[in-house]
């Protein structure tokens, strides 16, 4: 039986911040055009945090039962370390699901766009794809895809949607920049588990890039959406507070390019997720301002 602590580790807190992150440009979007609404930016947040915990216990279900996860530097891994029965981890997944639909309901019946309904269902099966079913899309390099699609693009533009009844240009640069965190997030921890994913057939984008090219890619999605978020001065002069963030961004691709790998990642790791959440703090900030 897993111990509370155990459950905490397996739900991999260290990836909230791409959950947190695009919430807080979406809702910037959305003042910056005079629309935002603190409730509705609330149901927002509570979606996106129950979707990536939805996200980590499905990972940590459907890669555990598959036998990927056997040998792995990184978090708590709940099925494959045995802590916890395959079943209790898959239950934790769909209760995570349900909590997620249940509060976007919600959101969704006070925005009136109830043709939001199809995109969150299509969320949910993106999630449980991407190590789920018999062809999961996170085995086949499309990890990324899914990731800047689900947590950058509908992430933010649908926050921004139900507060203000439309998107605009800062909020589509925005989505884009933030999707382009998520997969950087994504990158680092696959470049971790490059030896062990290639070992079992699990042919991530960092796999099938190799390991010089992914590490240039990672730098390149680390450093692009600080000068993205700086487009975003033409319509809010605050938004250059982003350019702060210039300097962790390539401390963080120097230490990926200098070739650091397996427990050496786990702080880049924890320093992109951290990157992401101040990122979306400095745009939502200077968007709204």
């Amino acid at each position: 039986m897993a111990t509370a602590s155990e459950w905490l580790a397996g739900s991999r807190p260290r990836t909230l911040p791409a959950a947190v992150a695009p919430v807080l440009v979406g809702t910037g979007a959305a003042a910056q055009a005079g629309g935002a609404h603190a409730g509705r930016a609330a149901l927002a947040l509570g979606v996106a945090l129950a979707l990536q915990v939805a996200v980590n216990f499905s990972n940590d279900y459907s890669d555990g039962v598959r036998g990927t996860d056997v040998d792995r530097v990184g978090p708590m891994r709940l099925t494959a370390s045995g802590a916890a029965p395959p079943a209790q981890v898959r239950n934790a997944a769909v209760l995570s699901f349900a909590v997620a639909s249940a509060v976007g309901l919600w959101l969704i019946a006070l925005s009136g766009a109830w043709w939001l309904v199809a995109v969150g269902m299509l969320c949910i099966v993106g999630a449980w794809t991407y190590t789920g079913g018999k062809r999961p899309y996170g085995y086949l390099g499309l990890g990324e895809v899914g990731v800047f699609v689900f947590f950058g693009l509908v992430a933010v533009l649908g926050t921004t949607y139900t507060q203000l009844g439309r998107v605009t240009w800062p909020a589509v640069v925005g989505a884009v920049a933030i999707g382009l965190l998520a997969c950087a997030l994504l990158m680092a921890n696959n470049l971790r588990d490059v030896p062990t994913d290639a070992l079992v057939g699990k042919r991530t984008l960092a796999v099938r890039l190799g390991d010089r090219r992914a590490r240039r890619l990672y730098a390149v999605m680390v450093s692009v959406p600080v000068l993205l978020g700086a487009v975003c001065a033409f319509a809010a002069p605050w938004s250059l507070l982003v350019l702060l963030l210039l300097a962790p961004a390539l401390l963080l691709a120097g230490v990926v390019l200098a070739g650091a790998r397996g427990i050496a990642l786990v702080p880049v790791l924890g320093g992109t997720g951290l990157l992401e959440l101040v990122f979306g703090a400095l745009l939502g900030l200077g968007l709204a301002l």
